[in-house]
């Protein structure tokens, strides 16, 4: 397993100079803050900070690390990819489809400055895979702090003029509370908005829909991220693996005990096409490969475990059971990657500058994981079984 040393300071990661044998420091406070309480959201990265941050690690990466926009949010902001590596295997990640979901950003920008240095390590990370990161996806999102886009039915329609008489799809936000404003914005959860049919054509036949049915590739971020998608199958013939970094809520705990969760993972987003109770997927069953997507969410836990006593220790497995194929895991498993999902604890509001700083740390150690483990080849020796043993999450009653 490689080693990387990282430097810590506000809150904020910075990698250091060295980037050489890095050491996750321990500590005895929570990474979860009660769950009444709220925090500015300041400390994280907007869109023009991430514009600028990813343009200087392009250049002190001198041409290593490649950024170009991909996409543009409905709001026209600019959708990033940054690529990093010469390697066969593609590990695709992405972050912030849910705009009040930013721990991943954070840890893409630390990875991608590590991978852009002179490190043996991270030169021998880039012969062996092409990382590709969508650190931002939902960047309208992001600016308003919440969790769907900023795009109203009405602006569907005009794209989709085959949609005039279908209903606005069951994703489709209009309410307002104390927190979020979808009344005067409205917005759809980009996250539900895919399709296992990488080509499918929106029709009103298929609109509300529901949660355990396709989406429609109706958003431009969602479309956006399809793309990328399809362009690399196309160049590399697959994605490798597939991660999509998002929160959770803040009560959750591991299963039988009153360990609150750090984050939980997954592996599961479909019925098994190999199954009867995946019957409805069976044209996707020769790509659908679930064994891999275990192997590669075991090597995530081992490599959180491997912290010891740590804010990361209560890591599980996000409910099971789950038929989510509007969803990108959902989709891109059923178009053969290996897919992991990651749910760090909290929102955005309901922890602090230190809580942030360590739940960014536990993601970029559980990529770590998967690239590590991509990268030397041992990920496809792990028993995938192993997965069946990871605890399982339960929200508290």
């Amino acid at each position: 397993m490689f080693k990387r040393k990282m430097v810590y300071t506000l809150g904020a990661l910075v990698l250091s100079a060295t980037l050489t044998a890095p050491t996750f420091a321990s500590a005895n406070t929570s990474p979860g803050t009660p769950d009444q309480q709220t925090f500015s959201v300041e400390g994280f990265i907007n869109h023009a900070e991430l514009s600028s941050k990813l343009q200087q690690i392009a250049t002190s990466s001198q041409g290593k690390v490649k950024v170009e926009t991909v996409g543009h949010s409905n709001r026209n902001r600019e959708i990033y990819k940054a690529t990093v590596g010469t390697g066969k295997k593609v590990v695709m990640i992405q972050s912030e489809i849910h705009g009040n979901e930013k721990t991943g950003t954070n840890a893409i920008l630390n990875i991608l400055q590590f991978l852009g240095s002179n490190s043996p390590d991270a030169k021998k990370i880039r012969s062996e895979i092409t990382l590709v990161a969508l650190p931002m996806v939902n960047p309208d999102a992001s600016e308003l702090d919440r969790r769907g886009n900023d795009m109203n039915w009405n602006e569907v329609v005009r794209k989709f003029p085959q949609l005039t008489t279908a209903k606005p799809s069951w994703n489709y936000y209009t309410y307002k509370n104390e927190t979020y404003d979808y009344t005067s914005k409205p917005g759809f959860d980009v996250n539900r908005d895919f399709n296992p049919d990488l080509n499918y054509v929106p029709k009103a036949s298929d609109f509300p829909g529901k949660s355990s049915t396709a989406g429609w590739y109706i958003t431009p971020e969602s479309q956006t991220v399809r793309d990328v998608y399809k362009n690399l199958v196309k160049e590399f013939g697959k994605v490798e693996a597939f991660i999509d970094l998002h929160h959770q809520a803040p009560y959750y705990e591991v299963d039988g005990t009153d360990n609150l969760v750090t984050f939980s993972i997954s592996a599961q987003f479909v019925p098994n096409p190999k199954t009867t109770e995946g019957a409805a997927y069976t044209q996707y069953a020769d790509k659908y490969d679930y064994d891999y997507s275990r192997q590669l969410n075991v090597a995530v836990y081992n490599a959180m475990q491997q912290q010891g006593n740590s804010p990361f220790g209560n890591i599980s497995l996000y409910p099971q059971n789950q038929n989510l194929p509007g969803t990108a895991l959902g989709s891109f498993a059923l178009n053969g990657s290996g897919t992991v999902l990651f749910e760090v604890r909290g929102q955005t509001q309901s922890f602090g500058q230190k809580k942030k700083g360590q739940l960014v740390k536990a993601v970029e150690r559980g990529l770590y994981g998967v690239i590590d483990g991509v990268t030397d080849g041992s990920v496809y020796t792990i028993d995938p079984e192993k997965y069946e043993s990871i605890p399982l999450t339960e929200g508290r009653q």
